[in-house]
């Protein structure tokens, strides 16, 4: 990789990709019927942000665990993990992306979004990197609280306040990342237990794991219901929501009474494809009734 693609590969581009669009569902929703030039305006400041401080985070991430990337062959190829960015370069590269989008969103979104973005760095690049990623196997439930904030985020933007909307956008991606997260762990187990990294399947075992996914899964889907209970949404999304948590309890249940690998790797693939069809549902569903 050149210079310019070793820094941009620090960013973890995927995840923030999702992030920002997690972010900008909660814009969309906050805004009533078809946006205006100003609001598309303030989105796409606020969109920028967000991925920089986003940004920033991932690459914070990437010179912690540096050591433990190094161990894994799903992250053994980032520049800090071969050495190609030494220290300086990461920390600096980050904390310019994190003054640059806070700054961003102080003066041109405004400061209660800049505050929450910051805190949901300092909760994933600190508290659940630094603390508790190596010290529980529950730090993907904990810590899932940090990739739970955009949908916050986007309506913070947009309102300048966090109504009970964006809270139940933000429950939603709480449950469903410790399904999506064990599922990969369940497969990648012998890279985690080299990392030393006491993920559920490497602290708890196989089967144990496999039983929290299934519990998830029911719960998640409880609360995907909530967006058309609380008038969110109508019976589009409700219909979208039903196939989809179904399809993804129906995972849980395959996997929990008897598990392989394939299996374990298309659940993990499910989750991505139930979490962005379920918010493009209400995205859909928002301008078309």
């Amino acid at each position: 990789m050149t210079r310019v693609q070793q820094f941009y590969a620090l960013t973890k581009p995927r995840v923030v990709q999702l992030i920002v669009f997690c972010a900008l569902i909660g814009m969309v929703l906050a805004v009533p019927g078809v946006p205006d030039w100003a609001h598309v305006r303030l989105a796409v400041i606020a969109c920028t942000g967000i991925w920089l401080v986003a940004g920033a985070a991932a690459a914070f991430n990437c010179l912690i665990e540096k050591g433990i990337d190094a161990k894994m062959r799903r992250t053994a190829w980032r520049p800090t993990a071969r050495g190609e960015l030494n220290d300086a370069q990461t920390l600096g590269f980050s904390g310019v992306l994190c003054v640059l989008g806070g700054g961003l969103l102080y003066v041109a979104v405004n400061p209660l979004t800049m505050w929450l973005t910051l805190g949901t760095f300092i909760g994933y690049a600190v508290i659940y990197t630094v603390i508790l990623k190596p010290l529980t196997p529950q730090n993907i439930v904990i810590g899932g609280a940090s990739g739970a904030m955009p949908p916050v985020l986007g309506w913070a933007a947009m309102t300048g306040q966090v109504g009970p909307e964006a809270l139940i956008l933000f429950l939603i991606i709480f449950l469903w990342t410790p399904p999506h997260f064990w599922a990969l762990a369940l497969y990648r187990v012998e890279d985690y237990r080299k990392s030393g990294l006491p993920m559920l399947p490497v602290t708890h075992g196989n089967e144990f794991t496999r039983l929290q996914i299934l519990l998830y899964t029911l719960v998640l889907f409880a609360a995907c219901l909530m967006p058309f209970a609380y008038g969110m949404s109508s019976w589009l999304y409700l219909a979208a929501a039903l196939v989809l948590s179904a399809g993804f309890t129906w995972y849980g249940l395959r996997l929990w009474r008897e598990y392989s690998d394939a299996l374990a790797r298309k659940t993990f693939r499910f989750s991505l494809i139930h979490l962005s069809v379920l918010f493009a549902a209400l995205l859909v569903d928002h301008y078309l009734f």
